[in-house]
């Protein structure tokens, strides 16, 4: 692919997804809006939801320690933790 003003953020997406936490990203960004509803009615909570994934994805393209990223979901806050915990290996350590 030629490069131009997006390759950039081609190369972040596919060094996230072949990050250390793939998996877990496949898995957040796979959950349904009635799922993410289930444990956070509040729509305004699907913006908390986008910065969720946005953290997984850095996190596993510098791939980082999971206890970072623990310490990163937590410090989004409640909200955060709860929709992470719909992916079971955040559930466990969450």
């Amino acid at each position: 692919m030629a490069a131009n003003r997006f390759s950039h953020l081609f190369a972040e997406a596919d060094a996230a997804f072949k990050g250390a936490y793939r998996n877990e990203l496949n898995q957040l960004e796979g959950l349904s809006k009635e799922e993410i509803e289930s444990v956070t009615p509040d729509t305004e909570d699907m913006t908390v939801y986008s910065v969720l994934i946005k953290v997984v994805e850095q996190a596993s393209r510098e791939n980082r320690s999971m206890s970072s990223l623990i310490a990163d979901i937590k410090e989004l806050g409640n909200v955060a933790v709860n929709i992470a915990r719909k992916v079971p290996r955040f559930a466990s350590l969450l």
